[in-house]
């Protein structure tokens, strides 16, 4: 691994996603010469279909930027620095050896080092994260920290909307920072907490569990439940209040038979309306998506779904 130059003009860029590509044209904005852009490989989308650029490739393409696959191309591209931003891939130490390079993380390190940062904040409930431009090092996410930038993280924030206040926030911090000068980074400092990243079962809903847990799942994206044997995806929910055991049931809509415990309250997984009991007390749903189906108002599912009673989501 070696130090990056104290003037940089000549880049070569890493990425992938829609998100990375902010940073390529701010970059190429900026004035600074992006050598080339390395990639994963053109992606079928349906089985039938032509092979169709990532992102990133269509967005380099554009600039007139030359593209690849092979992470070692870069090593004969006659830049200063590589830039790499959710590239989804480990760079090779003998790379490293011969090109510095740093990258955008989206997290505080070394809290959420690895693959999943901006969904484990959530999950955890965390009401801090940010941006960190490091040095790539060999291991996971280890290297020296050369800017940082604090991020709040708003109680209704999704995984996508939290990722993109994130990307408005590391931009023009990278920006900055490869005009002015890098400086001296500095060593991560605290326990480290790893990301990884997040399975299919991390994210189905036991409703048994507290109203505000549930809510951090639905709000990372792709949150389930089972509804007659069927997958339900939750796309929109918000908790809400438990009902005081006086209070009379309310808002049901037409069908709909909802399950209550002996003080009035809604029992795990038992509908209302557009009410689901949990542990401790309930989420309305706002947006769901049948299996096969496409999304749509919480509303118009329970209109088609007819809940008779005894039905219960999870079940």
């Amino acid at each position: 691994m070696i130090d990056p130059p104290a003037e940089i003009r000549r880049l070569v860029y890493l990425g992938t996603p829609s998100e990375s590509v902010p940073f390529l044209e701010a970059l190429a904005a900026d004035g600074l010469d992006v050598v080339l852009a390395v990639t994963r490989p053109d992606r079928r989308r349906g089985r039938r279909a032509e092979p169709t650029p990532g992102p990133v490739k269509a967005a380099a393409q554009s600039l007139g930027i030359p593209v690849c696959t092979d992470v070692d191309d870069v090593l004969g591209a006659d830049s200063d620095l590589g830039v790499v931003v959710a590239f989804g891939q480990i760079i090779k130490p003998h790379v490293l050896d011969r090109l510095a390079m740093v990258n955008v993380h989206f997290s505080l390190l070394p809290r959420w080092r690895g693959a999943a940062p901006v969904e484990r904040a959530i999950l955890a409930g965390d009401q801090t994260t940010g941006v960190c431009l490091m040095e790539v090092a060999e291991g996971l996410d280890t290297g020296r920290v050369y800017r940082r930038v604090e991020v709040p993280i708003a109680p209704d924030a999704t995984g996508a909307s939290l990722r993109a206040e994130l990307v408005a926030a590391a931009v023009p911090m990278l920006v900055g920072a490869l005009r002015d000068g890098l400086g001296s980074p500095e060593p991560q400092h605290g326990e480290p907490v790893y990301a990884a990243k997040i399975t299919r079962d991390e994210l189905r809903l036991d409703w048994e569990q507290a109203a505000e847990l549930l809510h951090r799942q639905v709000r990372v994206g792709g949150a389930w439940t089972t509804w007659r044997g069927k997958v339900l995806k939750i796309w929109s929910a918000h908790p809400v209040a438990k009902l005081p055991s006086t209070t009379p049931v309310t808002g049901k809509m037409p069908n709909t038979w909802p399950a209550h415990t002996e003080d009035g309250s809604l029992a795990p997984g038992g509908l209302d309306g557009c009410l689901v009991g949990t542990g401790d007390g309930q989420i309305h749903l706002v947006e769901v998506q049948a299996e096969g189906k496409s999304r749509q108002a919480a509303e118009d599912w329970l209109r088609g779904a007819r809940p008779v009673p005894g039905d219960r989501l999870g079940s």
